[in-house]
């Protein structure tokens, strides 16, 4: 069992609030810290997260937090990426002409294509398409709906990245997971019954020390 609290990363996210009410919600009674050293002792970590790549790097950086996440992660650890939260974990975001992240999982975002009546940012609810089974997703139906906010979707070549996928004008996945790392395009916290079911399953799945390992290719050592 992993003990510890868990730790809403804050870096002065605009959904930072939202998320630790549902951790809340759903029994986490969650820690929001920008302490290096609570994110090391955490028992699981989240990090939430809205707009744009270079802010959120910049702010990470800004309050010491590359590392300790990456420590964390390393040490193969629950934590779950939201949004934003997930382009941070990519090697890469085209977003304001590049900007490198974090660099923990092998992709990087891409501006969704022009054309075909889609409106950009892709804004509202979607369905996710399970692609095996994982902790996180147990009793969350295939093709639930989930709400999205977001100009730039994840890209992965990596095999047994994706858990979930999503259509809008191209087929992405909204779900990455690779053993104690897990990450939404979606925000849970703004996706009623389903998205809470996300958040408690992955704090039960953090509380009982449960991994799922994946082909090492998909997180970067």
């Amino acid at each position: 069992m992993n003990t510890g609290p868990v730790v809403v990363v804050d870096y002065d996210a605009g959904n930072l609030r939202s998320v630790a009410r549902a951790l809340t919600h759903v029994g986490a009674d969650p820690v929001v810290s920008a302490d290096p050293d609570d994110i090391l002792n955490a028992g699981a970590v989240v990090l939430p997260g809205v707009g744009a790549a270079a802010d959120t790097m910049f702010k990470l950086g800004e309050r010491r937090l590359v590392e300790p996440i990456k420590e964390y992660i390393a040490a193969n650890r629950p934590f779950l990426g939201v949004c934003m939260g997930l382009h941070a974990l990519l090697l890469r975001s085209e977003e304001g002409g590049g900007q490198d992240c974090l660099g923990v999982l092998d992709g990087e975002a891409r501006l969704f294509p022009a054309g075909a009546g889609l409106k950009v940012p892709h804004m509202g609810w979607n369905t996710v398409e399970w692609l095996r089974e994982h902790p996180i997703t147990e009793g969350v139906p295939n093709g639930s709906y989930f709400y999205f906010v977001h100009s730039y979707y994840p890209h992965s070549d990596a095999p047994g990245l994706a858990l979930g996928e999503t259509e809008y004008g191209v087929v992405f996945p909204s779900v990455l997971a690779s053993g104690y790392v897990v990450a939404t395009q979606f925000h849970p916290e703004k996706s009623g019954r389903d998205g809470l079911r996300i958040y408690r399953n992955f704090v039960d799945w953090a509380r009982s020390g449960e991994s799922v390992p994946l082909p090492s290719a998909t997180l970067v050592s």
